[in-house]
């Protein structure tokens, strides 16, 4: 748990609970069943009160931040008033948006300069269901998107690239073109391999070297509809050459890690890296000469 804030640093949050409605399949962190919510509360605004002013972003995140209910306005209000200028960056599964009131209300505590990032398992909602472990999520997390949408939030759409749906990918972007125009921005991400990724390995994981031609086929679609998208998590290594200016440095600073053969590589300093938090390293990293 974050005790003090790190100006210089871009990976500032909140953890507000380990409590969760969906259970994802490749979930790092699995849900807890502990009551934390109201001693997570009291922790984190205390913690406000000692937050640098020039924080440029500020991140709110769980667990399902959304199951805050009430407390998640108060905190979002509080939020504002410390750091009236920092970026707030909301992490849910968008099922809570569902309800109309409760959206309007969030956007409005949050104010100005608030993003939320959603997952988007699949365009079928049988898989993102399944994905999601909750045969809820698809429908209320749609209506969620649209309700945001309407309050005029900026949407990330978060698509964790798996087994379960890589085939897909490729229609997944059309999918969003075509029925979620209004996001600011999709990212497809690699996944890291720790807590329910681990479990469920044979249901969910697969290689980005694998997946990676379909990948590039999503993404240039995207971009050529002029769609904003981008690749998380995932070494410039692994992906085509001209996938390299989506590819983002997207894991939190302070579990990043690049291996020894990596001192070799050219484009080090462009690269995202891996995990630290992984269980083993993704295949087929090597070094990349210019």
């Amino acid at each position: 748990m974050r005790t003090e804030f790190d100006i210089n640093s871009n990976d500032n949050a909140l953890f507000v609970t380990a409590q969760c409605n969906n259970h994802c399949l490749m979930c790092c962190q699995p849900p807890g069943k502990v009551d934390d919510i109201e001693s997570l509360y009291e922790h984190n605004i205390q913690l406000l009160y000692s937050a640098p002013k020039e924080l440029k972003v500020l991140g709110i995140t769980g667990g399902e931040p959304t199951l805050l209910g009430g407390k998640l306005i108060t905190l979002l209000q509080e939020v504002r008033k410390c750091l009236p200028e920092t970026a707030i960056q909301l992490l849910s599964n968008g099922r809570a948006f569902k309800d109309t009131a409760f959206t309007r209300e969030v956007c409005q505590a949050a104010g100005e300069n608030f993003f939320v990032g959603i997952p988007f398992h699949s365009d079928y909602s049988g898989d993102h269901n399944l994905i999601a472990g909750s045969k809820h999520a698809y429908d209320e997390t749609m209506t969620g998107l649209y309700n945001l949408a309407d309050a005029g939030v900026e949407i990330e759409l978060r698509v964790v690239v798996n087994k379960l749906n890589y085939t897909r990918l490729p229609r997944m972007a059309e999918y969003i073109f075509k029925n979620l125009p209004f996001v600011a921005w999709t990212a497809f991400m690699g996944m890291e391999r720790v807590g329910l990724s681990v479990k469920n390995a044979e249901k969910i994981w697969v290689e980005p070297n694998e997946y990676a031609p379909i990948l590039r086929e999503a993404v240039m679609a995207m971009d050529d509809w002029r769609m904003d998208v981008a690749i998380y998590n995932i070494p410039l290594c692994l992906l085509p050459h001209d996938c390299w200016p989506f590819a983002k440095q997207s894991i939190s600073d302070w579990k990043v890690k690049f291996l020894a053969i990596c001192n070799d590589c050219d484009v080090k300093e462009m690269c995202c890296g891996l995990f630290s938090t992984s269980k083993c390293k993704f295949q087929g990293i090597k070094p990349m000469n210019l």
